[in-house]
């Protein structure tokens, strides 16, 4: 078998257990949506979404069509939400498939009921509400006559209506104006009760209870350990982390430049390894001469530019390294550990960009921990 030059180990117990977790820090009758686009943000969308089926969650969301036919290429009997919008010709793959669109506009409306007056059937549809993102979504002071012209429509039924914060964690204030716009709008709707209702999400999750006129919470970072604010969920730990190799050890004289453009020089005579890693793995280039990664339970600081396959880092402070080493890029040791939070921090990106650049060559390795 070839050495791995880089992989990820996915704790698949340890998500289970968030799950758990999250899902009884909710009230009985709020239903947990897990989001699992972009490959379940990068931890595999096939494993997780049996693992979560194992977990008793049963309703998904993904970003469009394509990903939504992955998890039927695990099986069937379970809603899939597709949060992205309805491109002309996809409308054709939804009848009769159990997966629901998210419709903003008139133009998906009515191209999805003529798709459903084809296959003669009626097509359940979430309808998402603007109130302050400015993506998609009907406008929030136009939906009210949007939701009537969907009532009048013989081919598609509402199941749910939902809308999204812009800022949740650095405008509260924003957020509950886009709350008070969505009431309002469910306020005058005699029908939304029986519809799923979710607005709230890995940052306001824990404010959901408050909210009654909600009864589903799209959950995505969160059940995979990582929580965009101060966790309120205890124990939550990340189920992944990400690993390296030492590519080889050597010794350079002081002056000497390190990578690309030469950004970095040797301050002193230094001893540095050669990591089998770079951007093409997914490490941010911004994290260069930033981070750090672990190895043998001590934190190696990053020199210079990371590049496609390879950066460097000073080992100076390790006595015994050689080639073949492991170094810890995500993850802890004993006393050393690097979260994702803090590596995506010194990058200046977010953990969620994080998490979807780790590319294809990153090979996944699933586990199920005992503790």
């Amino acid at each position: 078998m070839i050495p791995l030059r880089s992989w990820t180990e996915i704790d698949l117990s340890v998500y289970e257990r968030n799950l758990k977790a999250i899902h009884s820090s909710l009230a009985s009758d709020i239903q947990l949506i897990s989001v699992v686009k972009a490959d379940a943000y990068g931890h595999g969308l096939p494993q997780i979404v049996e693992r979560s089926l194992q977990s008793g969650i049963n309703t998904f969301a993904v970003a469009n069509i394509q990903e939504a036919y992955e998890i039927r290429n695990i099986g069937v009997g379970w809603p899939i939400l597709l949060l992205g919008s309805l491109l002309p010709g996809e409308e054709q793959w939804i009848p009769g498939s159990d997966f629901i669109p998210t419709i903003s506009t008139t133009d998906e409306l009515n191209r999805l009921s003529e798709a459903s007056k084809k296959h003669s059937s009626i097509t359940q549809i979430h309808v998402k509400i603007d109130t302050g993102m400015g993506r998609m979504g009907i406008w929030h002071e136009e939906a009210l006559e949007f939701l009537e012209l969907i009532a009048s429509n013989k081919h598609v039924q509402i199941a749910g209506l939902y809308t999204h914060f812009s800022d949740p964690i650095r405008d509260p204030e924003f957020t509950n104006i886009q709350r008070k716009r969505l009431q309002s709008i469910l306020n005058q709707v005699q029908d939304a009760s029986k519809w799923l209702i979710h607005s709230d999400n890995s940052a306001t999750h824990d404010t959901i209870n408050k909210h009654p006129f909600q009864n589903a919470v799209r959950i995505g970072l969160l059940q995979y350990g990582i929580s965009p604010v101060a966790n309120h969920i205890s124990p939550l730990s990340p189920t992944l982390s990400f690993y390296t190799r030492v590519g080889i050890v050597k010794e350079l004289p002081a002056g000497t430049s390190i990578s690309y453009g030469k950004k970095y020089t040797l301050k002193k005579r230094s001893k540095i390894a050669v990591l089998t890693a770079g951007y093409g793995d997914g490490i941010p280039i911004q994290y260069g001469e930033k981070g750090s990664v672990i190895i043998h339970d001590c934190y190696c600081p990053i020199l210079g530019q990371i590049t496609m396959d390879q950066m460097v880092v000073d080992v100076s402070k390790i006595a015994s390294i050689k080639a073949g080493d492991t170094a810890t890029l995500i993850g802890k040791e004993q006393s050393a550990s690097i979260t994702i939070e803090s590596l995506a921090d010194k990058a200046g990106t977010i953990p969620w960009e994080v998490l979807c650049s780790i590319t294809k060559r990153v090979k996944r390795i699933y586990k199920n921990s005992r503790n």
